[in-house]
């Protein structure tokens, strides 16, 4: 008689099956969003005019421009998730995972480092593989930044700034990362039966801690903050957070326009000490950080393009509040806190 599906797959041994269930799972959810991606890909090719209900706040002409940007980001979201599922798929198939491994295994047994120091192994494991991800994913962001943001004006990064700020980034990851990496795998070994709680109340902690020092010690590194000039924009914020009952300490001006003439707003900080970052190109004609460095002072702003030079663009006062005010209201309505308990429930349910 024919063997069924089913009994095909109970024959598989359990280390086969679960294999098979994680790549089943993975294509799976790629395909999902994929055909949720095609959908609304599909909207930004047929949706060429302004819909009606944005008829009164937006011009043909600005329409046009982001609907072919929208189309465009699509487009290379597609190709680049594309690659990264096949790439992932062939990473399992050929036993790319394995192999780093025992690489690892041999790189750290050349430092000294024997079988019996699994966590050294880890880490270099981790760092190869980070750095593996890295230059994979090099020619994309590549791509992005000096073909679709450049052809939709708004990469202001030179390929020497790009490099640097690439290098800059994975260093002070590495220095984060292979730390906080060993000293999770050290709780997990030592930990016995109820390494998962342990392991999980670490990961609480070094997210509240990384939250906390991101902006003052992190962020810093790579970007220039400046306190919001005293003027009609900063006592509007003011008085906007105080009718929200809004802690707020501190506003800042984030040199933004160094890598990208996008906008942004966020808010930072626990309990009463609150803090907002308005980004500088979405002020209007904000110049304070595009000014040449006097002498002395480092030049790394000649490395950005001089279109980032007295701007004349942003957004008004009512319009910058609008964007903080969207912000504003997650905190309003609690969603920070919410995501928080929803990461570190999934977090606790991962460990377990």
């Amino acid at each position: 008689a024919m063997a069924l599906p089913g009994d095909l797959w109970a024959e598989l041994p359990a280390e086969r099956r679960i294999f098979c269930s994680v790549l089943l799972f993975s294509w799976a959810v790629y395909l999902w969003e994929a055909f949720l991606a095609h959908r609304q890909r599909r909207v930004y090719r047929t949706t060429t005019h302004v819909p009606q209900e944005l008829g009164q706040i937006m011009d043909s002409e600005t329409f046009e421009k982001s609907r072919l940007y929208q189309l465009d980001k699509s487009t290379f979201s597609f190709w680049s998730g594309l690659y990264s599922e096949v790439e992932g798929t062939m990473i399992l198939l050929c036993g790319g995972i394995p192999f780093l491994w025992k690489l690892s295994g041999q790189i750290s047994g050349r430092a000294g480092f024997g079988p019996e120091y699994e966590i050294v192994q880890s880490l270099v494991f981790l760092l190869l593989a980070t750095l593996f991800s890295a230059l994979t994913g090099l020619p994309w962001s590549l791509y992005n930044t000096f073909i679709i943001e450049e052809k939709h004006g708004f990469n202001q990064q030179t390929l020497g700034f790009f490099f640097k700020d690439a290098i800059k980034k994975f260093v002070v990851t590495q220095c984060i990362l292979l730390p906080v990496t060993s000293l999770l795998l050290y709780i997990i070994k030592i930990g016995g039966d109820y390494f998962f709680i342990y392991a999980w109340l670490f990961t609480l902690v070094v997210s509240l801690v990384l939250v906390t020092i991101y902006a003052d010690y992190i962020a810093p590194l790579f970007d220039k903050f400046i306190p919001l000039p005293e003027g009609e924009l900063k006592q509007q914020i003011e008085t906007m957070a105080k009718s929200i009952d809004f802690p707020l300490t501190k506003v800042y001006v984030v040199e933004g326009s160094k890598r990208s003439s996008h906008s942004n707003a966020y808010f930072y900080g626990f309990f009463k000490n609150k803090r907002i970052v308005l980004f500088d190109t979405l002020l209007e004609d904000y110049s304070a950080l595009n000014k040449e460095p006097a002498e002395g002072e480092d030049g790394e702003n000649e490395e950005t393009k001089s279109k980032t030079k007295n701007k004349k663009q942003g957004c008004k006062n009512e319009e910058v509040l609008a964007v903080l005010g969207h912000e504003l209201g997650h905190w309003k309505l609690g969603h920070t806190v919410k995501n928080i308990i929803i990461s570190q429930v999934s977090y606790y349910k991962l460990f377990f």
